[in-house]
């Protein structure tokens, strides 16, 4: 608490400090000037992240914001819905704000942001101190709609893959004078389906379990969101963010297993699961902005909330085939979140010299509730068990501190050091049984980077990172969940965070070649194991001692082509990765050293015979290898686009292609002390889509108003 209000305390007096003088000078009328606008490439690469500028692309249509981030260059997605960047797991943020999802959770929320409404994605692989304690970052930023008038959209999307499914949203954009208010809302109404065949080899009794699962997975997800924005001079703006989603879901899954022992076939099962859920996600936003131009001072103040509810029921039945009389249980759970928090951000120049200071801080508060309310299946009816149900109760506070300083010398080196420290408190409780965790401490995290500029056209950039992952609070969750394919999962209450050190550099060769190659060190892995617990396999997060060292070498260029016409942005990477020593102390039979390529591709060609026809393609090789899990082979998308603009009434249609070569199937081992464990999945992301739009007003947008000041050298954020 003393923390928390010495925080306080100092971001006040950066508020008041920075709002002493007034500007009592009377407005002059403004000389109208003549505007400008150069294009910019789809692809940018900058010196800590690479910009994927997708305003106004063929690419979003048909689409959600969650399909854009899997196309953006270095982003894959793992077969959990992990968003990673350049292999490594990322924090999302939108608009400059931390999202409070992750996993399966993020995704549902990105997939009711329409993609129309998007203005770019940044993949930062070299954060700032202003960005919290995690590795990479990918910020997703909004489109700020800046003309008179009523202006919006309307867009609507049929999909055929495995089942037929709708999406449709729409955007609503009035500006007047000093007031903007901006209205999106989307429905989606979806079936998707997945197979997973799993092999899993046990040491013990040469026991192998052989599992094949299908799933089925509807959806409806309604959301509305709503920004209003007012400018109470040139300088100082308030506003209010509100954002509603709602994900109404039906699962149903098949699972048929049979166990073997030395080859030789012991029994079988089948398994039933049927679970029906209810989700709800309220946040808020209240905005403070001051940005002065002539003196490139920004202060930037937001207080907010995030309210998240989940409320479902899961049957599992279960029958083997040498017993007439099924194994049965049902799950209900209620799961509540609250997040509260205040963060500050201010930039001003310092000194007469061209340096830049950032600084500020965040107070952030989580209270997560999760019941669990067990029941088993006796002649029929569902019988409570208050042997296993049980409330988790899991609370946080986290209070951070930050600066950057950038300056640059000789107008040849850029440079940017900045420190970041961060104090969690957390409470971990479980009610049955009486378990109980409690624990705080404090972090430094400090970076670096540097950039000298050979000529226009050579640069050289080093930046080096200390982050820190922390655990996801379902991932302390102890309670036991059976699994669709027959196994359990658990969280585990005595996770500890995940530290790693990266080095970066990289060459850039007449602004569109860049080299760069990357280290990332730690001596302690973070991810999924499995145990045995009466009769049981039991999937479960664990922190495991070793050294695990990366090295990354990945190139990348963006052309333009035929008069601008033909944008192509391409780019591979090689990864080496050691996990000998990590292997040796874990007592893992996986592979010691780990090498493979991959890489993505996107295509664009603007105004195809000059009859206002765009056509998109994205093309992707990725290996899903992460921790103590090995892909077998490489998974291949694609993803083709024909767009047809009518200006006059201001209507697009679009046909999407979506892996109509060869349909998505990741294969990954998982290496354990007790065995392997062999998954192939195989999803229906494949097929077509065909969206109408209709646009209405002036289209003209803007980028935010820290966008505007942000540089794309050592002093970005």
């Amino acid at each position: 608490m003393k923390l928390f209000l010495t925080l306080g305390g100092s971001l006040l007096s950066t508020f008041i400090v920075a709002q002493v003088q007034k500007d009592t000078l009377t407005k002059q009328k403004e000389i109208e000037g003549v505007t400008l606008v150069a294009k910019k490439p789809t692809v940018e690469s900058k010196v800590d992240r690479t910009v994927f500028n997708v305003a106004n692309s063929s690419i979003l249509a048909g689409n959600t914001t969650w399909d854009i981030v899997k196309m953006s260059p270095l982003v894959s997605v793992d077969n959990n819905d992990v968003i990673k960047a350049e292999g490594e797991s990322v924090t999302v943020y939108i608009n400059d704000r931390k999202s409070v999802f992750t996993g399966k959770e993020l995704k549902e929320y990105l997939k009711t942001i329409p993609a129309d409404n998007l203005l770019k994605i940044e993949v930062i692989t070299s954060p700032s101190s202003r960005y919290e304690a995690t590795g990479a970052v990918i910020n997703i930023v909004l489109k700020k709609r800046d003309d008179e008038g009523i202006k919006g959209s309307i867009s609507l999307t049929n999909t055929q893959n495995t089942k037929n499914n709708q999406y449709g949203n729409f955007n609503l954009n009035y500006h007047k004078k000093s007031f903007t208010q901006t209205f999106t809302g989307s429905y989606s109404d979806n079936t998707f389906i997945t197979k997973n065949s799993a092999r899993n080899t046990y040491y013990k009794d040469n026991l192998v379990t052989v599992i094949d699962t299908e799933n089925t997975y509807k959806n409806r997800n309604p959301s509305v969101s709503s920004t209003s924005e007012f400018e109470l001079d040139n300088k100082n703006n308030i506003g209010l963010v509100l954002e509603y989603y709602q994900g109404d879901g039906n699962a149903f899954s098949n699972a048929a297993g049979a166990n073997y022992i030395n080859n030789v076939f012991q029994n079988s099962y089948v398994q039933d699961q049927n679970s029906s859920s209810l989700t709800r996600n309220l946040g808020t936003n209240i905005f403070y902005k001051y940005y002065d131009k002539e003196k490139n001072k920004i202060l930037d103040i937001n207080l907010g909330s995030n309210y998240n509810s989940n409320d479902g029921v899961t049957d599992f039945i279960k029958t083997f085939n040498n017993s007439v009389i099924p194994e049965g249980s049902r799950i209900d759970n209620y799961n509540q979140n609250r997040n509260y928090y205040l963060k500050v951000d201010y930039t001003t120049p310092l000194g007469k010299n061209g340096g830049n200071l950032e600084v500020g801080g965040k107070a952030n508060f989580n209270n997560n509730v999760v019941p669990n309310t067990y029941f088993n299946l006796s002649n029929g009816d569902w019988v409570f068990d208050d042997t296993r149900s049980n409330n988790f109760h899991y609370s946080d506070n986290i209070n951070s501190v930050y600066a950057n300083y950038s300056k640059t010398f000789f107008k040849k080196l850029e440079t940017r050091i900045g420190l970041r420290y961060e104090y969690i408190r957390f409470k971990i409780r479980q009610d049955v049984g009486n378990i109980e965790r409690t624990d705080s401490y404090g972090t430094l995290l400090p970076n670096l980077l540097l950039k000298y500029s050979f000529s226009n056209n050579y640069d050289l950039t080093l930046t080096y990172n200390h982050s820190l992952w922390r655990p996801w609070y379902a991932e302390f969750n102890p309670f036991l969940m059976p699994n669709n394919d027959g196994l359990y999962s658990r969280g585990n209450m005595d996770l500890l965070p995940n530290p790693n050190d990266r080095v970066a550099l990289k060459l850039g060769l007449f602004k569109k070649y860049f080299i760069s190659a990357r280290y990332m060190f730690t001596d302690q892995d973070y991810w999924n194991t499995f145990v045995e617990e009466d009769g049981k396999t039991i999937s479960m997060p664990a922190n495991f001692k070793g050294k695990v060292e990366k090295f990354y070498l990945f190139a990348n260029t963006n052309q333009n082509l035929m008069k601008n016409k033909l944008n192509i942005n391409f780019g591979i990477g090689w990864y080496y990765i050691d996990n000998s020593d990590f292997n040796t102390r874990n007592n893992l039979s996986s592979q010691n050293f780990i090498n493979y390529f991959s890489g993505s591709t996107n295509l664009s060609y603007t105004n195809l015979f000059n009859k206002n026809i765009n056509l998109g393609a994205w093309f992707s090789v990725d290996n899903q290898n992460s921790g103590n899990s090995i892909a077998n082979k490489a998974n291949f998308f694609h993803n083709i686009s024909v767009t047809k603009i009518f200006p006059a009434s201001q209507i697009e249609t679009s046909l999407q292609l979506m892996n109509i070569f060869k349909r998505p199937n990741m294969n990954t081992t998982t290496y354990s002390q007790i065995g392997t464990f062999q998954n192939s999945n195989r999803w229906d992301w494949y097929g077509f889509s065909l969206t109408f739009v209709k646009r209405f007003g002036n289209q003209k947008v803007k980028e935010n108003t820290k966008t505007d000041t942000e540089k794309n050298e050592g002093g970005g954020k």
